[in-house]
Parts: structure tokens; C-alpha cells; sequence
């Protein structure tokens, strides 16, 4: 059983996937972020990074005591490793994979991140930061494009990187992005929607909410970077 530390973000979609997808069975443990729950001290043991997800494997390989694992790239490769699906075995395959889950760990995560709180979350309008980001988003989604010409999936079959981008593709229309203007990416965005697992990891956690757009005062103290915001540990 694997328990699974989460709230429904893009970031926490990452996980739910793949879980489903790889027919794993595991638990939900919700870390509101909203209300600085990942600050308790018992989840910065697992996550000393206060982010979620983090997962922790009461049934790793090989078994022994459970492992802990935070930072969504290094739990889809462990996942993937885990199971043995979704991610080559082979070198050339294997490392093809890692390189687009770490460009999206690099890349498209953090930029359509920063995009979506310039436009959504900053409490004043800053131009130069909406046009940087929103350039920057432009560039990777073409980056993505052209990876995905005359292919179904970022590598030769699905895997790991395709789990890791779509659940931040999906926020195009939030994020105010055409998608038409890249139609391999919409190609793949649509083809990946009607999988059944994505489907369900996708609604995973849906009845504790999903991202608004707009921040409380409780929330902003606890979502912005602040190095000295008061951190609980024992």
C-alpha cells in the first residue's frame, strides 16, 4: 500500500495518474496548502521541502522498512521503476524518458506556474513579468509541438512524460493559451483525455477542491515564498 500525500494541483494530478495507471493501490492523505498544513512537522519528515506530493511505499522492492519519496520527477521514476511500466528498460529509452519529466520538472511546470500567478494570484498587475512568462509558455508548448510531430506520445509509447505534462497542459484555457496554435500538441492533449486511469486520477481528491485562481489571506501566507514564514517542526 502506498500513501499518498496530496491536494488537487497540477502537481498532485502527476501522482494520482500515474497510481491509477499503474494499478497500484494506495491511500489519499490530503495536505491542504491552503492552510499551511505542509508545514506539519510529521509531513516535512517525508517532504522536508513543505510541497506536496510525496508518497511513502509500505511495500518497496526488495522489501524492508517503507521508503519516502518527494519531488514529483523522482516519484514517477520510482513508480515506474516499481512497477516496470511506462518507462523503457533500455538505455536509449529509459533515458529519453527522464530527459522530458526532468524538462517538465525544469520547464514547463515552473513557468506555466509562475504564468498562472502573474495573471491569477499577484495582488498587482506587473506587465514585464505577464509578457515574460507568458512568452516563455508560448516557447515550450512549440518546443512541445514540434517534439510531438508525426508521434502519439513525447517518447515512442506512453509514459512517464506524457503523465508529467498533461496535468499542466490541461490549464490552457485557465491560462489563456490557444491551444489550435499547436496541433500536436491538442492532438496529444485529446488523445490522453479519454484514457480511462488519467480519467480517474485526474478526479482524484475532486471533493476537496481544485485551483481557483484566487487566494485567501490564510492561503496567500501560506502559498507564497517567504523564508520567514514560521516553519513547525519538532
Amino acid at each position: 500500500m502506498i500513501d499518498l500525500y496530496y491536494w488537487p494541483t497540477p502537481n498532485g494530478w502527476k501522482i494520482s495518474i500515474a497510481l491509477e495507471e499503474m494499478g497500484l493501490d494506495y491511500t489519499v492523505k490530503p495536505v491542504n496548502i491552503g492552510r499551511g498544513e505542509q508545514f506539519d512537522p510529521e509531513f516535512l519528515k517525508i517532504s522536508p521541502n513543505n510541497r506536496m506530493p510525496a508518497i511513502v511505499d509500505h511495500d518497496p522492492p526488495g522489501g524492508g522498512a517503507p521508503v519516502s519519496v518527494f519531488e514529483t520527477g523522482a516519484i514517477l521514476i520510482y513508480l515506474a521503476e516499481k512497477t516496470g511500466r511506462f518507462m523503457p528498460t533500455d538505455l536509449r529509452g529509459r533515458m529519453t524518458v527522464i530527459e522530458w519529466v526532468m524538462w517538465q520538472m525544469s520547464g514547463l511546470g515552473p513557468m506555466l506556474g509562475q504564468n498562472g500567478h502573474f495573471k491569477f494570484y499577484a495582488p498587482e498587475t506587473l506587465p514585464y513579468a505577464q509578457e515574460r512568462y507568458g512568452n516563455e509558455v508560448l516557447r515550450l508548448f512549440g518546443v512541445m509541438d514540434r517534439r510531438l510531430e508525426g508521434r502519439d506520445y513525447l517518447c515512442d509509447e506512453y509514459s512517464i512524460a506524457d503523465m508529467a505534462c498533461w496535468p499542466w497542459v490541461i490549464t490552457y484555457k485557465k491560462q489563456e493559451i490557444d491551444l489550435d496554435q499547436f496541433p500536436h500538441v491538442r492532438a496529444w492533449y485529446d488523445r490522453l483525455k479519454v484514457r480511462p486511469a488519467l480519467r480517474r486520477g485526474y478526479m482524484v481528491g475532486r471533493e476537496l477542491g481544485k485551483p481557483s485562481g484566487k487566494w485567501d489571506e490564510e492561503a496567500r501566507k501560506n502559498l507564497m515564498p517567504n523564508p520567514t514564514l514560521p516553519q513547525k517542526t519538532d
